[in-house]
């Protein structure tokens, strides 16, 4: 039995729309925090994993490979990465992360260091913390409780997909799905991709009944899985991706030997 996990936010509803159903008597659906996802399949406590992109490219010395053209992704705005400050980007001196990031976590500081040449302090930004009341110039917060902070707090919220966006011109990608070396997969690609196509073509139904428990409209829920959201691995992506790890490297977030020839080719 494959054991997957897969992003507990709500941008991943789209992807694992019916894949338990898909997966009965193959494997097995755990949902958890994208940072817990990818511990668990370090230590190989899952076979195969939704995670972020940042942990990828940290485990291609394990042997990782991508196994799906699905992904969460953006090519714009994302609306559920924010950096929230109280101070002018350029003065920026402690940074909360909050810590179900990885791969924000890493963009933030790519970007903050590439762009402003700021290299600040970084602190955890806890689940159970209440983010204005941490003692930070600025604050990363990812998933839904980024998409609507108080106002009159913070003096700049920059989204981080739009931001990476202007700098590159290249889309972003958030996580994918990931495969440790010398697991059986059968029919796992095709059964991703169609719970993928499935929820895209349920997006409508998908917005009915999530939006109220995470306090958005409708229409809010739809947009965001329609214009902030994008689910495919393309030729961009994979540029992004490149570019990412090039940010990556040069700010020493991972070790230069992940520059590998091929690391993207679906396996």
């Amino acid at each position: 039995m494959l054991r997957i996990g897969a992003v507990s936010y709500l941008n991943t509803r789209p992807l694992i729309y019916g894949l338990r159903d898909r997966l009965r008597g193959i494997g097995s659906l755990e949902l958890n925090l994208p940072s817990r996802l990818a511990e668990d399949l370090a230590n190989c406590k899952l076979d195969v994993a939704l995670i972020p992109s940042a942990e990828y490219f940290r485990g291609l010395s394990r042997g990782y490979s991508i196994i799906s053209d699905a992904a969460i992704a953006c090519r714009g705005p994302v609306w559920s990465v924010r950096l929230m400050s109280r101070v002018p980007i350029s003065q920026i001196k402690s940074l909360a992360l909050d810590v179900g990031s990885r791969t924000s976590a890493a963009l933030v500081q790519i970007l903050l260091s590439r762009q402003v040449g700021v290299r600040p302090r970084t602190i955890p930004l806890e689940m159970e913390q209440v983010p204005e009341n941490v003692d930070a110039d600025a604050i990363l917060m990812i998933g839904d409780r980024a998409m609507h902070p108080p106002a009159g707090v913070y003096h700049e919220i920059i989204d981080l997909g739009q931001w990476w966006g202007e700098v590159t011109g290249l889309p972003f990608v958030f996580a994918m799905w990931v495969a440790r070396p010398g697991i059986e997969l059968g029919d796992l690609e095709s059964i991703l991709a169609d719970s993928r196509d499935e929820g895209i073509r349920n997006i409508d139904k998908i917005a009915a009944v999530e939006a109220g428990p995470h306090g958005l409209t409708v229409d809010d829920l739809r947009r965001y899985f329609t214009d902030n959201l994008h689910f495919y691995l393309g030729d961009q992506e994979h540029l992004a991706l490149s570019a990412f790890r090039n940010g990556l490297i040069e700010t020493g977030q991972v070790d230069t030997a992940v520059a590998v020839s091929d690391p993207f080719e679906l396996r």
